[in-house]
Formats: structure tokens, C-alpha cells, sequence
């Protein structure tokens, strides 16, 4: 792998399929170009030379719609095709923003070509046309215009600073893509269709699961301003470690959603799923506020869970796992997924033993330690588990004075909602079965439609004994209804069809169970060694941390003294972290050091 500024991490093999796409990117613009010059279309009043300008620029919009033929698929969250090669949508996201700098950048050279082409032989009138038989520049114009607003906000410091802001503007996508299909018409939609059509079925039926309220159980307020939302699930929803859900709650923002990663283990924890969320933002501000108020409920729409389809980590002999911050909640996840294989297995050393290395800034965000364990603590028994935790806080230089108010963890319940319902699947158990159906099913119904329209409404007008042409604008708005109502009617339909098969499982669903939680954090313990522990379980968790105070992790000196034959190491916080190990995984110095990243922004 390589680390590279400002792409970040790169591995060796996304290394090489980036390669082979830039040789098929320029291969393509070769070709083209060889053909259209032996070719070339001559413009009365232009000289040969601009003619040649004017078929490049062409020919740049043409390499930018191959970079759109491959830009969806990242996105689609739900995706039957990322899971084949080993990917989530999380994890390739990285790839929808190289692509999406690529194709602005061609784009952009496009336009300001044919801005100069036309300036140089006075054709600028050309910019306010829209033909009725062919391109429209003007569509295009307006497309460009929508693409670099997104463009010049999805600029990670205009991302992270002004969250709302890129949130809000990158939904004009919508527009973008009406108005770049009306300038590029029919033929060269259909070379981007496939990626658009996997898109808009995994938005559609994002949409429908997201108009069900998820059943929020419980709520846990840590006194480092983070807090962990237990919701109701359906005992059939199974997902892996490290995954994440996009949760909406329309009291904060009716529109906002914010992806955070599930802490909670789907086979230790078969009826509750569990998100940690950070105050670091605005949203999540208001949203912590507003629980520490008295509540009774609070309404919140789930999207998800999305993640990997295996739990790759398992195959490793040992576990080392670098946390920065919040980075620590997927390693919780996997944790308990551990916990849980060491019970199942009774100590078998399939199990791989774990070094948890986790820097905090202040001594209250040691409170994030006590998320290990479920809200019922005492069913999680980790006396199998081989666990070492090394805990590094940054800023306090020793060990703060004992507040009992303050390390002190709520807990509040709420009450169940009729209208709420458990987290399940969005189409069910046979969630791949069902997919596959839909995509087949929308893209006849979609064939059949275009089919009906083309010979018997398209076709007469074409052909009636006059010169008339159907309008260029009307065929494409055309393809995108048919397309919109296939894919909207499938959908919908298999998804009632999966949620009436499923009703009766779920309506069996335990609405609320109240019970007796701890109120002491286990992140304490540093506060309060002597004083007895509630269970086992924090007991267990006491004698495997090590507290080090005013320093930070020596992640060389750590990484390369584990002396085990296959050592993953999984790292999760701050860009600047995520990148020190991976040079250090990288050097060579080590060769059973086995590197991954574990973070939405890479």
C-alpha cells in the first residue's frame, strides 16, 4: 500500500485497477480522436485547426460520460454489486469522489472548449440554443452550472465545516442528472444507465423503509457528550461488525441524516440494535440536549444497517486495533462480535487475542469504554477473550479528582409508540432474492413501457409522410419517466409484499423491556480502583485496562513488538492517525503486520 497526499491511502491493488482505468480512459480518448479526425466535420467559417480544438473538446465530454457510467455504483448503499468484490458502500466511497473530481474536471474542460470554439469563429448565439432535433447547449450549460456548486462544496473543508451546506446542495444531483441527460440525449444515457438505474431502485427503497418509524427503546448519556441510542430490531436482521445505519430524527432536522456505526452484536443482542453517536456537530448537539431533557419518546427514522458481508477479521491470529476519539465505536462492535465467539467456542484459540489501543483527549471520554458491554452487562462474559486495552489520555496529565456526578452514566427509557416498529431489513430475510427480483422485474417493465411509447405514440409522429421529428428533450424526459415509474412500481410493490410477510414476526416483537442498568461507567474505574464492582464483566474489564495519562501511544514501538505470525491491525480516527499506520503497516519494517482503515471519510 502507499500513502499518498491528498488521495490518502492507497493499497496496491486499488493502485492497479486505478492505472488500468486511466489506460482506458486515454485509450478511449485516442481512439476517438484518431476516428474523428479521419472524419472530421468541417464548420463553415472555421479553419481547420479549430475544427480539430472543437473535436477535442468533444471528445473530453465523451471521456467524462465513461467516468459517469462508474460514479453511482459507489453510492448505492444497498448494492447487489459491491458486496461481489469485497466492498461496502462506506468503504468505496473514496471512489465516488475520485471520480466525481475526474469527470468535473473533463466536463469543465469541455464546456470552456466550446465556449472558445464558438467565441473564435462568432458563434456565441450558439449558447442559448435548444434544439429541438439535436444537443442542448443550453440543458448543458445549466447541467455545468449545478455540477460545480456541488463540485466547489463536497471540498472537505467546506464539507466538514459547513456540513449543511454540501448536504443540501449535493442533493441537486437529481437536477443534474435531468438536465446532463437532456443535453447528452438518449444514446450516450444509456452508456450511464446501469449505475443511474441500481441507484435509483437503492434510493427508492431507502425512501420507503425511512418512512417507518424506528422503535427507540432507551438511551444512554455518557458525561463525555457522547451517547448510545438502543432501538427495538427484528430478530431475523442480521449484520456484520463494523457496519453502520443512517438515522434522521425530524425533531433536530426533518431532512438530515447522519451515518453512525452500530456498536451492538446481532447475535449477542438478537432483539436491540445499538448506535454511539459524538457530539461534534451541530445536529448531534441539539440532538444530545434534547435527550437529556425529559422525554418520553422521541421519534427517529433508520435507514440500514449497511456493512460488510463477512467478518474478515476473524481469520487473524491477533487483533490490533487503533482508535483515535470516537474512532473506537466499530472496534466495539467488534469486540462484542468476539466476546460472543469465545463463548460460543469456549475458549477454542480460533479466537483472535485483542490489543485495543485508544486515545482519548480528556479523562471523561474513558466513559466510552463502558459501550463494551451491552446495556444489560452482565450477559457479556469476556473471561475467554484474550483483551488488552491501552488507554492514552492526551491532555490531562494525571489522574483527575473523584466526581461522582460527573462520571455518572443516564439512562433513559421511553415509551413504546404503536405507530413504531423494530429495525428489520429493508426486503425482508431474502432481502438478495427479492432485490434481484425488483431489478429484474423494473427493468422489463421499463422495456415494455418504452416499447408501448416508442411504436405507438413516437413512431407516428416520425413517420406520418412529413419531415417532423419527435422533439430531442421530449424522448428524454421520455426515458426517465418510463424509467422512474418502472423502477417506482417494482419496488414498492415487492417491498409491501416483503413487509406483510414479515408483519407477523415482527408484531410479535417485544415492545419494551425496562430493567435494572448500571449508573457507574466502567471508564471510572480509574477514578475508583478500591470501590466494589457491580459484575463480573467491568470486573474483567478493570484488570485489562491500563490507563496512561498526559501521553500518546508510541504506534511504532507498539506495532512492530507484536510478535505474532498474522497480526491485523484495524484503525479508525483522525486522518493523521489513519495514515501513521499505515506507513508503519507499509515500510516493510514488519511483514506480519496486515493493514486496514476503518472510517466513513478515508
Amino acid at each position: 500500500m502507499f500513502v499518498m497526499s491528498p488521495i490518502g491511502i492507497v493499497t496496491a491493488t486499488e493502485l492497479a485497477f486505478t492505472v488500468m482505468f486511466a489506460a482506458l480512459l486515454i485509450w478511449s480518448l485516442a481512439n476517438y480522436l484518431r476516428t474523428s479526425f479521419m472524419h472530421l466535420h468541417r464548420h463553415e467559417g472555421a479553419e481547420l485547426w479549430q475544427d480539430k480544438f472543437r473535436s477535442v473538446s468533444l471528445r473530453l465530454g465523451y471521456i467524462g460520460n465513461t467516468c459517469w457510467a462508474f460514479l453511482f455504483f459507489p453510492v448505492t448503499r444497498g448494492s447487489s454489486i459491491l458486496p461481489l468484490v469485497g466492498l461496502t458502500s462506506e468503504s468505496s466511497i473514496k471512489y465516488h469522489i475520485w471520480l466525481g473530481h475526474l469527470s468535473m474536471v473533463l466536463f469543465s474542460l469541455h464546456t470552456i472548449g466550446f465556449i472558445i470554439f464558438w467565441a473564435m469563429t462568432d458563434d456565441l448565439v450558439e449558447m442559448v440554443e435548444w434544439s429541438r432535433t439535436y444537443v442542448s447547449n443550453v440543458a448543458g450549460e445549466i447541467a455545468i452550472l449545478i455540477a460545480l456548486a456541488m463540485w466547489m462544496t463536497s471540498f472537505p473543508r467546506v464539507r466538514r465545516k459547513m456540513f449543511e451546506v454540501f448536504f443540501y446542495t449535493h442533493h441537486l444531483y437529481i437536477l443534474y442528472i435531468l438536465f446532463y441527460a437532456i443535453h447528452v440525449g438518449v444514446t450516450y444515457i444509456c452508456m450511464i444507465a446501469p449505475g443511474i438505474f441500481l441507484f435509483l431502485i437503492d434510493r427508492h427503497l431507502r425512501f420507503l423503509q425511512s418512512r417507518h418509524r424506528a422503535r427507540l427503546l432507551s438511551a444512554r448519556l455518557l458525561p463525555c457528550q457522547t451517547l448510545e441510542l438502543n432501538f427495538s430490531k427484528s430478530p431475523g436482521l442480521s449484520y456484520n461488525p463494523t457496519s453502520i445505519v443512517f438515522i434522521n430524527v425530524p425533531s433536530v432536522s426533518k431532512l438530515q441524516w447522519h451515518p453512525f456505526t452500530v456498536n451492538s452484536n446481532c447475535n449477542m443482542e438478537a432483539d436491540k440494535l445499538s448506535v454511539v453517536i459524538k457530539t461534534e456537530g451541530s445536529w448531534s448537539s441539539k440532538l444530545y440536549q434534547k435527550l437529556s431533557s425529559d422525554l418520553d419518546h422521541l421519534e427517529v427514522s433508520v435507514e440500514g444497517p449497511y456493512g460488510p458481508s463477512t467478518s474478515h477479521f476473524l481469520r487473524h491470529e491477533q487483533l490490533v486495533m487503533v482508535s483515535g476519539g470516537s474512532g473506537i465505536t466499530p472496534f466495539i462492535s467488534i469486540i462484542r462480535e468476539l466476546i460472543y465467539q469465545s463463548q460460543l467456542q469456549q475458549g477454542n484459540s480460533h479466537v483472535p487475542s485483542i490489543l485495543l489501543i485508544c486515545a482519548f483527549k480528556n479523562s471523561t471520554d474513558l466513559t466510552m469504554l463502558d459501550l463494551m458491554l451491552p446495556l444489560s452487562g452482565s450477559s457479556a462474559q469476556i473471561s475467554g477473550l484474550q483483551l488488552q486495552i491501552e488507554a492514552y489520555v492526551t491532555r490531562d496529565k494525571e489522574e483527575a479528582p473523584v466526581d461522582t456526578q460527573e462520571h455518572t452514566i443516564q439512562t433513559r427509557w421511553f415509551k413504546p409508540n404503536p405507530s413504531d416498529s423494530p429495525i428489520s431489513a429493508v426486503l425482508g430475510p431474502n432481502n438478495w432474492l427479492c432485490l434481484g427480483a425488483i431489478i429484474s422485474a423494473s427493468f422489463l417493465m421499463f422495456l415494455v413501457f418504452l416499447g408501448i411509447v416508442t411504436r405507438y405514440y413516437i413512431y407516428p409522429v416520425e413517420n406520418n409522410g412529413s419531415e417532423e421529428v419527435y422533439h430531442w428533450t421530449f424522448k428524454v424526459l421520455w426515458f426517465l419517466f418510463l424509467t422512474c415509474a418502472a423502477i417506482s412500481v417494482c419496488s414498492s410493490a415487492v417491498f409491501l409484499w416483503c413487509k406483510r410477510q414479515n408483519g407477523t414476526v415482527e408484531s410479535k416483537q417485544i415492545v419494551n423491556v425496562e430493567g435494572q442498568t448500571p449508573t457507574t461507567s466502567p471508564g471510572s474505574w480509574i477514578y475508583g480502583r478500591d470501590q466494589e464492582l457491580e459484575s463480573f464483566p467491568h470486573q474483567s474489564l478493570v484488570q485489562a485496562t491500563r490507563v496512561h495519562f498526559g501521553a500518546r501511544p508510541n504506534l511504532t514501538k507498539i506495532l512492530l513488538e507484536c510478535k505474532g505470525e498474522d497480526v491485523g491491525v484495524l484503525v479508525c480516527g483522525p486522518r493523521k492517525m489513519r495514515h501513521e499506520v499505515a506507513k508503519i503497516c507499509s515500510s516493510g519494517l514488519a511483514n506480519n503486520l496486515h493493514f486496514e482503515a476503518i472510517s466513513f471519510n478515508w
